[in-house]
């Protein structure tokens, strides 16, 4: 087993050493919010708050320079997510109060749903039927992928900051400004386990693609990893020192990429905590998506100089290409 281990993380720093280059494709005007595969990995989306979605098709050692711009939100773009399903389905999640669904053959909002307030957070169910967005207010509203409709709303009275359903679908998790983890049971949100996960505020969320793990991100610049079926953490990473934004496993689940306003991504291995590797920024990082196949990650970073602007990266091309 150790054996294994270590294998492992030989391996990975060999890759990333003959794999450390980083593309770029500069296609908004601002700020990039959120960047995220579609299921595939053939096609890379990002929203912005210049109000707008990029998808981008990846050649094998690059991102094409003919992306597509889906124009239509009246706000900036806060979130996004692929539908797990389907890899032309796409939904964005906007101060604007509504949430868009598009379609990445026709290049067209195939819907525009009405809500009730600012939304900020947007992810799919696993088995495609459902779309869950929270706004600014703690309200959930899940949303008929079909029909378009709102199918129940859920109001919190506490700071929601991200939502996740589980692998299977059959609970649904909040993080809250007060550091802990909310587990309701779906689709019938009873209240199932509360967490206190962290001592501050737990920004973001994300499930391991294996289901055997969650990773939870903390303004206390902590990554806690907790097992899915036992709910206890098992680790921490603690290389970062400002509060974690951002949260992605590898395709495999073997990885854990984290980024915050540090300058740096941090890559460990989720069964050890051991550093594999960090990709240098020059200013905070707000987004990170591993590739759903292969070992690249794309990333985007605040834009504090006017050159950086909108540019979406992904890292993990051979150093050749």
């Amino acid at each position: 087993m150790t054996i294994n281990m270590a294998s492992f993380a030989e391996e990975m720093k060999k890759f990333f050493n003959s794999n450390p280059r980083t593309r770029d494709v500069q296609a908004h005007s601002a700020k990039v919010h959120s960047v995220a595969w579609s299921c595939d990995g053939r096609r890379l989306a990002s929203g912005s708050f210049d109000k707008t979605v990029c998808i981008y098709n990846l050649d094998k050692d690059r991102l094409t320079k003919d992306y597509t711009v889906f124009r239509g939100h009246g706000a900036s773009v806060d979130q996004l997510c692929w539908n797990p399903q389907n890899p032309d389905q796409l939904a964005t999640a906007s101060g604007d109060k509504t949430v868009r669904v598009w379609d990445a053959r026709t290049n067209k909002a195939a819907a525009s749903i009405n809500t009730k307030g600012e939304n900020i957070n947007i992810c799919w169910s696993p088995d495609g039927s459902t779309i869950a967005v929270g706004n600014k207010d703690d309200l959930v509203t899940f949303i008929d992928a079909k029909s378009h409709r709102s199918r129940a709303e859920e109001q919190f009275k506490f700071e929601v900051n991200e939502i996740s359903w589980n692998n299977d679908g059959d609970l649904f998790f909040l993080t809250s400004g007060h550091g802990s983890i909310h587990i309701f049971s779906y689709p019938e949100l009873k209240t199932q386990h509360v967490l206190n996960a962290h001592p501050a505020n737990c920004i973001c969320i994300e499930f391991d693609p294996t289901g055997q793990y969650f990773a939870i991100g903390s303004a206390d610049a902590l990554v806690s990893l907790w097992s899915v079926p036992e709910l206890v953490c098992m680790r921490t990473f603690s290389r970062l020192e400002w509060p974690v934004r951002t949260l992605s496993f590898s395709n495999d689940g073997k990885m854990l990429a984290s980024a915050s306003e540090d300058l740096v991504i941090d890559i460990g291995e989720v069964e050890t905590g051991e550093k594999l590797h960090q990709i240098t920024c020059d200013s905070p990082t707000f987004t990170v998506a591993w590739h759903p196949k292969r070992y690249l990650l794309a990333y985007a970073c605040d834009d504090r100089r006017d050159r950086d602007a909108g540019i979406v990266r992904v890292f993990g091309f051979p150093s050749d290409s």
